[in-house]
């Protein structure tokens, strides 16, 4: 049934405090706020306690919401001395395992789909290549997991966000009737570029100008709102012009990092407290959508695709991508498995829902399925995955004096 503002208010006020009451309870655990919220979302939404539609339009804002303060947060805390010593992993994952996890991804949707065509399973693909700083954010802070490693995890899915959606859209144009392919996508391609230099230009501009404002400054009370109003500016901007504002906001995020060291410390509080509370939201509604759209398609399909694309296509993909990197083969096996899908993913599912592509509600299902086999996945796995990392290196790194000494 349709709820009221009222009724909503308990609902989301009921989620958020249950969810911060339980986080010492879950931390260090197999459980997450992300498994909790979308767990929820489908409880309430099967019971018919609440109902969401996919067409609307507060669901996309809250979604898109969620992505921008997620992607701007991570441009943030890129480190700045890792971003210029460990650039090559994260630049591995992003320009070769996400193009060859898209067409792994495409592959395998048009073998177990026959309905799709070439168009649509590449658009599938598209919506589930990018990663999820949500899902992973246990690992990303876990002092277990090895820096260069969290560095990857957090880099890569900032960027390929930003960077997957591009694909989405020139797929969604190739797929749709009477679409321009070519000309789109020379214009998606100048959107990126545009949003990235708009990002770098007001990220760089705001930081230098910190020192230089009136009356001494901004005061600490309002440090985290100057970067957090910055975010939302620089995706505003660049939505209202000619650029991609999702790049335009992670590109921000590191701009300002890099040019005001001050203002990405004081905005780690605003920013966890501001996000978390959209991605539980995000989470929730999610979990209700599934409920709402169901499955009415081959669901031996469905799970050999849903396995296809957790085990096979992303392990692949990072496996290739790190041929003769100076990554540890425990490093790349642990990056290998933590590719979640979440908020991207969700948002590119449903701008396909809302378009004119035939098969829109086949590829906005089996999406929406492997997102959430990924949150609970990925989600009940990452606190274990970090124990098996640290036990992993220690075996590797005691194994290294044996080798050398046998050499």
């Amino acid at each position: 049934m349709d709820i009221g503002f009222g009724e909503a208010l308990v609902v989301v006020g009921a989620l958020l405090a249950i969810a911060a009451g339980l986080s010492g309870l879950m931390h260090g655990t197999v459980l997450s706020i992300s498994v909790l919220a979308v767990a929820a979302g489908f409880a309430l939404a099967a019971t018919d306690v609440v109902a969401v539609r996919p067409g609307d339009e507060a669901l996309i804002y809250v979604i898109e919401l969620a992505l921008i303060l997620t992607l701007f947060s991570d441009g943030l805390l890129v480190e700045r001395e890792l971003l210029r010593m460990h650039w090559g992993p994260p630049a591995r994952a992003i320009a070769i395992a996400m193009p060859i996890t898209l067409v792994l991804l495409a592959l395998g949707a048009k073998a177990l789909f026959s309905e799709l065509t070439w168009a649509e399973a590449f658009l599938l693909g598209a919506v589930l290549s990018p990663t999820d700083p949500v899902v992973t954010s246990a690992l990303v802070t876990a002092r277990r997991v090895p820096e260069r490693v969290r560095h990857t995890l957090n880099l890569e899915s900032g960027l390929n966000d930003g960077l997957a959606l591009p694909f989405v859209l020139f797929f969604l144009i190739l797929a749709s009737p009477a679409g321009d392919a070519p000309a789109e996508g020379l214009q998606l391609l100048g959107e990126a570029v545009a949003g990235a230099l708009i990002g770098v230009a007001l990220g760089f501009a705001a930081g230098r100008l910190v020192p230089h404002l009136p009356g001494g400054g901004i005061t600490r009370r309002y440090e985290g709102l100057y970067a957090l109003g910055l975010g939302l500016f620089a995706y505003g901007i660049a939505d209202v012009t000619i650029a991609n504002g999702f790049i335009a906001a992670f590109v921000c995020g590191v701009a300002l990092a890099r040019a005001e060291h001050e203002t990405p410390e004081a905005f780690r509080e605003t920013s966890e407290s501001v996000s978390s509370i959209f991605q539980i939201v995000t989470f929730f509604v999610f979990g209700a959508l599934v409920v709402a759209t169901g499955y009415a398609g081959n669901v031996a399909a469905l799970l050999a695709f849903v396995v296809f694309a957790l085990v096979v296509a992303r392990p692949l993909a990072v496996r290739l991508s790190f041929l003769r990197s100076r990554l540890a083969p425990g490093e790349r096996l642990f990056i290998a498995w933590f590719g979640p899908k979440g908020v991207a993913s969700m948002l590119f599912a449903l701008f396909v829902v809302n378009s004119a592509v035939g098969e829109r509600s086949v590829v906005f299902e089996v999406a929406s399925f492997v997102i959430l086999a990924s949150i609970l996945a990925h989600g009940f796995t990452d606190t274990l995955g970090a124990s098996w990392i640290d036990r992993r290196l220690e075996g590797e790194e005691a194994e290294e004096p044996d080798r050398s000494a046998v050499g």
